[in-house]
């Protein structure tokens, strides 16, 4: 019998402040640790923000100034790689001695991607996961990650990797991680229709995998001060729902829904084999003779330098 347990973080970002977001993750170390979680998820774009409502002043065929000054704002709030957020990230990883896999707004030159990043107690920022395609207008802000930030590693708890928020329902996408071995399947979130269980419950029955969702909350618009066109004064912008799924479809803790706090669950390793007992979808339920998946995991370029060596 092997026993982990995996923890999920669902808090809301900070609308003014990248900063105080940070604060607010570091304020749960404590309850974390208690856990003795060997690895923690955190919801989608938990650093940088997620803005929802917001049009960024574009309709179509043109774009507002008003926007431009909208987007520079979330510019400078999202976060670089390199930068004072990962390293303090780093900090409490190892101080923990667990896994973080978090949903942040990157920062890369011009362009922000919406990534999943993956920090190691021991190693740090290891790798990075960019959203392959955004969905409706979120195209306006973020760029499309390639093939090349698909990464399934090894982690405290198991062989882990992540999909963000509507990748989830790119069947293609699960079928290349689970050829992959994904064990802790990690889904950071801010879509938090009760639809989305059902989801999370499938992607664990088909992928024979726990799954761990992890979600923002972020209050009423009254309640964070904010007029959001088309949606009601009083309701919650994202009301959470995050959970934690065994590889039967089971329910393992949550759904946390309308506050922030901290789930866990122990799991037991040794029944991700005992699932895969009759439904393995890479492996003896796969039909290769009839149907075949090609990945390009190439990095994509659109300016590659050269020179030319002389004769």
């Amino acid at each position: 019998m092997t026993l982990k347990t995996i923890s999920v973080l669902q808090i809301g970002s900070v609308p003014s402040s990248t900063q105080e977001t940070l604060e607010k993750i570091l304020s749960y170390e404590a309850e974390i640790k208690r856990s003795g979680a060997d690895i923690v998820v955190m919801p989608e774009a938990i650093l940088g923000g997620y803005p929802k409502g917001e049009s960024f002043g574009t309709q179509l065929g043109f774009r507002l100034e008003s926007g431009r000054e909208i987007y520079q704002k979330y510019y400078d709030a999202a976060i670089d790689l390199s930068g004072p957020e990962v390293k303090t990230l780093s900090e409490m990883s190892k101080r923990l001695n667990a896994n973080l896999v978090l949903g942040v707004i990157e920062r890369a030159g011009a362009t922000l991607y919406c990534t999943a990043i993956f920090i190691d107690p021991s190693g740090g920022l290891t790798h990075k996961h960019r959203k392959l395609m955004p969905t409706g207008s979120e195209r306006l802000i973020w760029g499309q990650g390639d093939g090349s930030t698909l990464p399934v590693i090894e982690t405290n708890a198991g062989r882990t990797g992540a999909t963000i928020c509507w990748e989830n329902y790119m069947p293609l996408l699960r079928t290349a991680l689970y050829a992959k071995g994904i064990e802790i399947w990690c889904a950071p979130t801010v879509d938090a229709r009760p639809v989305w269980q059902s989801t999370m419950q499938h992607i664990a029955l088909e992928g024979r995998c726990f799954v761990a969702s992890a979600c923002q909350y972020q209050p009423s618009p009254n309640e964070l001060g904010q007029k959001v066109d088309n949606w009601g004064a009083d309701d919650a912008l994202i009301s959470g729902g995050s959970v934690i799924i065994g590889p039967l479809g089971d329910v393992l803790a949550g759904p946390l829904l309308d506050k922030e706090g901290l789930i866990s669950a122990e799991i037991n390793m040794d029944d991700l084999a005992k699932a895969r007992y009759d439904l393995d979808v890479i492996g003896h339920y796969a039909r290769p003779d009839i149907f075949e998946l090609r990945v390009n995991e190439t990095p994509r370029q659109s300016v590659t330098t050269f020179v030319e060596e002389a004769d």
